[in-house]
């Protein structure tokens, strides 16, 4: 064998290995795309019988609406209609608290899940089974306890702000694809709660981290100024948003644990360890 035989010889198992394990990071990606897409229809799919079951209880959501109102005042926390009326005189307040829940919400959860899953993939499955998680309290929350928003009370002097000044939210999420009595708990806030953590911690700029940390409390204010939240409904989105964070943290570090373990129990050979005895 010449020294040009020898030099050559490593490089064939690599051109090989790289050649096997294209096409099993093609399959590894495809699955995972495969398996995100299934979560996503059965989180839909849950949504929707919960938003059915709640549809025939539209007495019920009223009443206790009314209940949170009333515990709201007894802890002096029923400031909605005061905070809204200062908004209501100033027109370029109402913009930006509407601007802010319109376009501040969904846009802004897809593109900090499309951002985690590109730049920090290993943070990605925390969030997105935070959001899961929290999502999944919140429905059982939502059939059990239908609560209808400050804008459907009267005798309050609420205004529907998003639907008077613009249509643009209404053609984001058309009524008929969205819970109209599920004001407890709000993860309109509870999930930009989220993001807000994710930017604020992973963001290399300066701008993303400042971004983390401004937009969880503008999405309260516009919650709150909007008619479409109660105060409790902030705070209870917000508890529960963190309580699927620190769950969705929990589990990924006791798969973290037994992926280690794992490890340690069977070592890896060397390659080219001649395995017969």
């Amino acid at each position: 064998m010449s020294v040009t035989d020898l030099d050559q010889a490593p490089t064939a198992p690599s051109e090989c290995g790289r050649r096997s394990t294209s096409p099993r990071r093609s399959v590894a990606r495809r699955s995972r795309v495969v398996r995100e897409f299934v979560l996503i229809v059965t989180a839909i799919v849950l949504y929707f019988l919960v938003r059915g079951l709640i549809d025939s209880r539209i007495a019920v959501a009223f009443r206790n609406a009314e209940h949170v109102v009333r515990i709201e005042q007894s802890a002096g926390l029923f400031v909605e209609p005061d905070l809204q009326d200062m908004v209501v005189q100033r027109g370029w307040l109402v913009d930006a608290a509407n601007y802010v829940y319109i376009y501040g919400h969904w846009p802004v959860v897809a593109l900090t899940l499309a951002w985690l899953l590109v730049r920090h993939r290993d943070a990605y499955g925390r969030f997105r089974n935070a959001i899961l998680i929290s999502g999944a309290i919140g429905l059982l929350i939502f059939a059990l306890f239908p609560v209808a928003p400050p804008r459907f009370l009267d005798g309050y002097g609420f205004v529907d702000t998003v639907t008077e000044q613009t249509t643009a939210y209404r053609v984001l999420q058309p009524p008929a694809f969205i819970n109209q009595y599920a004001a407890v708990p709000s993860l309109h806030f509870g999930w930009n709660l989220l993001m807000g953590i994710a930017w604020a911690g992973l963001a290399g700029s300066w701008v993303g981290r400042l971004f983390g940390w401004l937009m969880p409390p503008a999405m309260l204010a516009a919650i709150v100024l909007t008619a479409n939240h109660y105060v409790l409904d902030g705070i209870a989105g917000g508890l529960i948003a963190l309580l699927g964070l620190v769950l969705a943290t929990r589990i990924m570090t006791t798969q973290s644990d037994r992926l280690a373990r794992g490890r340690v129990r069977s070592p890896r050979r060397p390659v080219g360890t001649d395995q017969r005895t």
